[in-house]
């Protein structure tokens, strides 16, 4: 019998196939204590296995390249955190296994972060995987991963760590639902750049039993099981129709009416751009750049590395707009040189422009970096800060950057509540807006937007995060600024119409998720638009937003 199951959609597109179950995790090894003359051999098997494993992240990083790399390269460094080897040694020394040392030392460390308050939640997730990768190494047996099939499956797992996700063979892996995980986890960002369908915090998804049918919509959330023959040709049909008008509407993003809507992509570096230019992207919308320092958390990349990896993307946009978000450091990017190690709630503490600010010279060297990579080239370059505060914390950003003899735009992202509050003072100081609607959600709702268990309050259809999105974009339009969205809300194509309504300047999302938007706005004119915005702020939950907004824009 069909049932449906709803959990949060996150990566469009529609899979039909039988279930495979992720395969099961390590099981805790035996503690046995071993004589004090094996411990040097235990320690060295210990080492072994570490280095081994950190290898095989670095490869599947090489081998899936873009953001999915970096996500990678920060796995394997993990793996070899100095302490955690310590910790290791020294457990083995009082007569631990290499096995039960390594589960010990990254339980301890486990614990570290989640009486942080889980907003280490992500990095809770990668620090699990890669024990269990390092264990299963010392057992001698298959580490933890995707199943082998030679047929095309939908997978379901608990949750799945970047370094699975990153390598999933889309030919095989028709699409993939999770019992944990959120709309902004590393997890659901991969799906959406690899194109694969995605639902998220589903709980039960796991009680699904191996070989059943299942219909997994990505854009619903929506989960089939065995679902009839007429829901199977129907969801078919409304895919293929799908990519038939996905595949008849190019060019610039614009509603039906010629409102220009600029769609920009999300990269993480040059490995990201492909994908970008093959989507249509019309510039980059947010280039994150703390991927780039990510890849050595002891020390700050050097001036030429930044200028060789800021010139790679701004040269693939000759004449089209890049936006380069200065280092975001802190909370679950930390950063040894840069941020403190012993805060209670990093997510609210020293990050983004406050650690920037309170070093200034790597500030100063990114950003003589961005000039040097800008330098003879007709792209328009803007940079804007993270986690700006108030108006103060604009004008130091804005005055860094004249310092430093950038020639671009100066701009602020609003993250939290407080700049969307005041945004038109913000404005006074920089010459556009960027809607961080990830951590925007996360500080309105006081969510973690790594945990599953509150994903409802991660929801950017959520009327009161709509309304600080309508107060930045008023505040932007009566000071003659632009106000875009870099956030994920803007991969939804129909919130993607509802944010044009609110008077948003421009759209940056994922590359994967730009034909899908592109052909949603060409359906609607602005005005529809604006009655689709009026309707969804009318609401009182996220779920009545997105139905009222649906009404309007499908005439209803």
């Amino acid at each position: 019998m069909e049932t449906t199951l709803r959990g949060v959609g996150v990566s469009h597109g529609v899979a039909i196939g039988e279930v495979r179950h992720m395969g099961t995790a390590v099981l805790e090894p035996p503690a046995k204590q071993i004589p004090a003359d094996e411990a040097e051999r235990e320690q060295g098997r210990a080492r072994q296995a570490v280095e081994a494993v950190a290898a095989d992240l670095v490869a599947r990083g090489n081998l899936a390249g873009g953001e999915a790399q970096h996500v990678l390269e920060a796995q394997a460094m993990m793996a070899q955190d100095p302490e955690l080897i310590a910790d290791v040694d020294r457990r083995i020394a009082v007569g631990s296994t290499a096995e039960r040392g390594v589960y010990d030392a990254f339980a301890a460390y486990r614990a570290l972060l989640a009486n942080a308050g889980e907003y280490l939640a992500g990095r809770v997730a990668d620090l699990d995987d890669v024990r269990n990768r390092i264990v299963a190494r010392l057992l001698g047996v298959p580490m933890p991963g995707v199943p082998d099939s030679d047929e095309p499956y939908v997978l379901i797992a608990r949750d799945l760590a970047p370094a699975d996700t990153a390598l999933l063979d889309p030919t095989l892996v028709l699409g993939f639902v999770t019992e944990e995980g959120g709309p902004t986890s590393h997890s659901a960002i991969l799906a959406r750049a690899l194109g694969v369908p995605a639902v998220v915090a589903l709980p039960g998804a796991g009680e699904i039993a191996e070989g059943t049918v299942v219909a997994v919509d990505g854009s619903t959330g929506e989960i089939f099981v065995e679902p009839s023959q007429e829901k199977r040709a129907e969801m078919e049909s409304a895919s293929a129709a799908r990519r038939a008008a996905l595949s008849a509407v190019t060019g610039p993003g614009a509603t039906s009416d010629g409102h220009k809507v600029p769609l920009l992509a999300n990269v993480g570096g040059p490995g990201d751009v492909p994908a970008a230019l093959e989507a249509g992207a019309e510039g980059v919308g947010l280039f994150r750049t703390e991927f780039l320092f990510l890849d050595d958390s002891k020390q700050a990349p050097s001036e030429e590395k930044q200028v060789e990896a800021y010139r790679a993307v701004l040269e693939a946009f000759p004449e089209g707009r890049v936006v380069v978000r200065v280092l975001d450091a802190g909370a679950d990017k930390p950063l040894e040189f840069l941020t403190p190690a012993d805060e209670p709630n990093p997510a609210l503490g020293v990050r983004g422009l406050r650690s920037l600010l309170d070093h200034p010279d790597v500030l100063r060297t990114q950003l003589t970096a961005l000039s040097r990579a800008a330098e003879g080239l007709p792209v328009y370059l803007e940079v804007m800060a993270p986690m700006v505060a108030d108006r103060a914390d604009a004008k130091a950003f804005a005055d860094a950057c004249r310092e430093a003899g950038l020639q671009a735009k100066f701009g602020a992202m609003v993250e939290i509540p407080s700049a969307a509050l005041r945004a038109r003072s913000i404005l006074q100081e920089v010459e556009f807006l960027s809607l961080g609607t990830n951590d925007l959600a996360q500080y309105t709702f006081a969510a973690d937007r790594q945990v599953g268990a509150v994903s409802r309050l991660q929801d950017p259809w959520q009327p009161a995060l709509l309304d600080l999105v309508a107060l930045s974009a008023e505040a932007a339009r009566a000071e003659g600024k632009s106000c875009g969205v870099c956030g994920e809300a803007a991969s939804d194509p129909l919130l993607a119409c509802v944010l044009t309504g609110l008077g948003v300047t421009s759209l940056s999302m994922g590359a994967a998720s730009i034909p899908y938007v592109r052909a949603t706005l060409a359906k609607h004119t602005l005005a529809q638009c604006g009655r689709a915005a009026s309707a969804a702020r009318a609401a009182d939950s996220a779920d009545e937003a997105r139905l009222a907004a649906q009404a309007v824009l499908s005439g209803e």
